[in-house]
């Protein structure tokens, strides 16, 4: 049975969320179960519910997409079904055959996919899948909704019948409106339709001369409407067709209404799932929305809500592009009872309200928008007492009202019960009242309840600093301006600020020192002392807000100095290998050379390649192959240090230059190169010529062997 009473789900606006959660049902029967649903008391039940919703709020991230849910209600059918002897009519089945395909399709899915979605697939396995419903239907009714020819050996053996009836009749017809027309007795329209019926549009002079049935006349009376007679002997013999066949029909329906009839229990399990499926779709859609997560569920008494957001707030700030401030909450054992003082307008209810709603919300299988890492545990009750009381139905004022609740709490309240109290003891005398919400809070404490109450009482400040297993706690207020800035902070009381704010609002001076000198000394003093706590406290928020702020910028130079450091390093050790492959290549063209030179006088061409052979083994038993992330990473360096070496070399050749006070000669238009010139390599010896250019490259043919060069590091040679 549950324990959470209706007050409560009021208090902290329940239906709220659950009419924002019906808005994101696909049908009637999910919106009706989401707006219906209520706190679980199973833990079990819970647990499940929740890792549901929480897995199809995995189905949004990953490929495997739940199938679609969407179904029309069958109650109405469902309530035929339960009568002896009733039929449904055509329509009503192909609602049944779309309810039961769309069951078997996740029936199917979840089987498949049971890795994935474990306890979806626990939920789908309480439906039974069968495709009798389906293929019974089909049998009879096309994807039109219409009852099909061969449904019944009759009904085809009528329809072809009607066929050939209205063949005829569309024949004698035409004959006879060829006939009179000839004759000139038929107004311009010629023919009409009257009682669903073709008739002549015979003008009224010559009605008498014309064989059949009159079956109407236009409003003026100038036309008569007949049907000729022939035609109407096979009308009525169509007529006698259509009904047979309307008898025949109303056969086949009642035959498979009573075939469907068998499979009631398994048709209301279908629609069970499919609007249970609905509305886990609609709370995984409405967790989407305010970011919320399953938290840890713990046996240890611990409530840890990291960043919570109140979940109304939060939707509506976010349709108004408004910033939600979160805060972090922690109840336990050795901290159960947390008292939150300060002045109004900064957030006590709605910090008080967000434990409980969430607490709630969680306790009915939503999920709920906090850090991942937080948790919690199950209460048997949460009791509220929130607003304005008062009860005009019961003549009861607000601290009578508030009483008789203070009432329920003594009678209920225990180590599994979470208790949130807005304005603890007010609506009495403050001393008064004080001093027996002083009393009801001790009570709560010695019964280990865990709970949160709002408050401007001094002494309830006090008692929460005396008690070892509570605490104060106050909203935090900027020191200047005085304005809100919406932030819990434990193990401190708030100030009320109430002369500050007065004055902030343009009370005279004086009269605040004369409400100053109306209370006694010790409670100034104590209130003033509390501001300032918070003043300073509000102060190295600031200062530790800066600290944080210079060390995430000292983190991130930290960062920028060992990247930049990498880099160079990485440049040297590639300026390193650029210089030894300049003096590699170097030492190869220095042996080309000298095979050339010996080639020239020689003329040996074996002894040519078989030098060539040499050079390149040798070669290639130095190299080392390379990945090709890294190869081309090597290139992309090189091609980085080449060109910064060319940009600095060049500068270097301009500045001597200019010191020796040699102007540079202005460079040559470079030749159009095309194949069959004589070129060589810039400072090189070997001339070659051209056999084919392919964009910016040449193939070069040196006599022995042919060479593929980037046009730009060829030189034209005179012939």
């Amino acid at each position: 049975m549950n324990r959470i009473t209706a007050k409560t789900l009021q208090d902290l606006q329940f239906p709220t969320v659950l009419e924002t959660v019906s808005g994101y049902c696909n049908t009637d029967m999910g919106k009706l179960k989401a707006t219906a649903i209520l706190p679980i008391s199973e833990a079990d039940t819970l647990l499940l519910a929740l890792q549901q919703t929480s897995e199809y709020v995995s189905s949004f991230q990953n490929n495997n997409a739940i199938p679609n849910h969407g179904f029309d209600s069958i109650a109405h059918e469902i309530q035929f079904l339960g009568i002896e002897d009733s039929f449904l009519e055509v329509g009503s089945f192909r609602k049944i055959a779309h309810l039961s395909a769309t069951s078997n399709v996740l029936l199917q899915f979840f089987k498949k996919f049971t890795d994935y979605y474990p306890n979806l697939y626990i939920r789908s396995e309480q439906v039974e899948f069968t495709k009798d419903i389906i293929n019974l239907i089909d049998a009879v009714v096309d994807k039109y909704g219409e009852i099909k020819d061969n449904a019944s050996p009759d009904l085809l053996h009528l329809r072809r019948d009607m066929q050939v009836v209205r063949g005829k009749v569309n024949q004698s017809f035409g004959a006879a409106m060829s006939q009179y027309n000839g004759l000139g007795y038929l107004d311009e329209i010629k023919e009409s339709f009257v009682q669903n019926r073709r008739v002549l549009a015979v003008m009224a002079m010559y009605r008498r001369k014309v064989k059949g049935s009159i079956l109407g006349s236009s409003k003026t009376g100038s036309i008569a409407y007949i049907e000729p007679e022939a035609t109407l002997n096979y009308s009525r013999e169509l007529s006698n067709l259509e009904y047979e066949e309307q008898e025949e029909l109303t056969r086949i329906l009642k035959q498979l209404t009573n075939s469907i009839r068998p499979h009631l229990e398994l048709l209301i399990a279908y629609q069970d799932f499919l609007s249970d499926v609905d509305v886990i779709a609609a709370k995984a859609k409405y967790a989407k929305k305010i970011n919320g997560i399953l938290p840890q569920i713990t046996q240890e008494r611990r409530v840890y809500f990291r960043e919570a957001f109140h979940p109304i707030l939060l939707v509506t700030n976010l349709e108004q592009k408004l910033d939600t401030y979160p805060q972090t909450f922690e109840l336990a054992q050795n901290n159960r009872i947390i008292v939150i003082s300060g002045p109004n307008a900064g957030g006590k209810t709605i910090s008080l309200k967000t434990v409980g709603l969430l607490q709630l919300m969680l306790q009915s299988g939503l999920l709920i928008p906090v850090h991942e890492r937080s948790e919690t545990f199950l209460f048997d009750r949460i009791l509220t007492d929130i607003g304005d009381n008062q009860s005009i139905e019961n003549h009861l004022s607000t601290y009578s009202y508030r009483l008789k609740n203070m009432n329920y709490f003594l009678k209920k309240c225990n180590a599994k019960t979470l208790f949130l109290i807005d304005e603890f003891g007010t609506g009495s005398d403050p001393e008064l009242g004080g001093a027996l919400a002083e009393v009801f809070l001790e009570e709560f404490y010695h019964r280990e309840a865990f709970g949160i109450i709002t408050t401007h009482y001094s002494n309830l400040k006090i008692l929460a600093n005396e008690l070892p297993f509570a605490q104060n706690a106050n909203m935090l207020f900027d020191e200047k301006s005085l304005e809100p800035l919406y932030k819990l902070v434990l193990g401190q009381a708030g100030s009320s600020f109430t002369f500050e704010v007065a004055q902030k609002n343009g009370i005279p001076f004086g009269l605040i020192n004369r409400a100053k000198k109306k209370i006694e000394v010790g409670k100034v003093r104590f209130d003033k002392t509390i501001a300032t706590l918070q003043k300073e406290r509000s102060k190295m928020e600031k200062t530790s807000q800066n600290l944080k702020e210079e060390e995430t910028k000292v983190r991130e130079e930290s960062k920028k100095m060992e990247t930049i450091n990498a880099k160079i390093k990485l440049k040297l050790e590639s300026y390193q290998e650029l210089y030894d492959s300049n003096q590699r290549l170097i030492y190869m063209g220095q042996k080309i050379d000298d095979i050339a030179e010996k080639y020239f006088n020689s003329k040996n061409k074996k002894d040519l390649m078989g030098d060539f052979l040499k050079i390149v083994e040798m070669e290639n038993s130095k190299r080392k192959k390379a990945t090709p992330k890294e190869a081309i990473r090597k290139q992309t360096i090189q091609k980085e240090i080449v060109q910064e070496v060319t940009v600095k070399v060049e500068a270097i050749r301009q500045e001597k230059k200019e010191k020796k006070g040699i102007a540079l000669p202005p460079e040559k238009p470079k030749p159009i190169l095309k194949v069959g010139d004589r070129v060589r390599m810039i400072d090189g010896k070997a001339i070659g010529s051209i056999d084919k250019i392919e964009k910016t490259k040449a193939i070069v043919n040196y006599g022995v062997f042919t060479s593929t060069v980037n046009l730009s590091q060829l030189e034209y040679v005179q012939p």
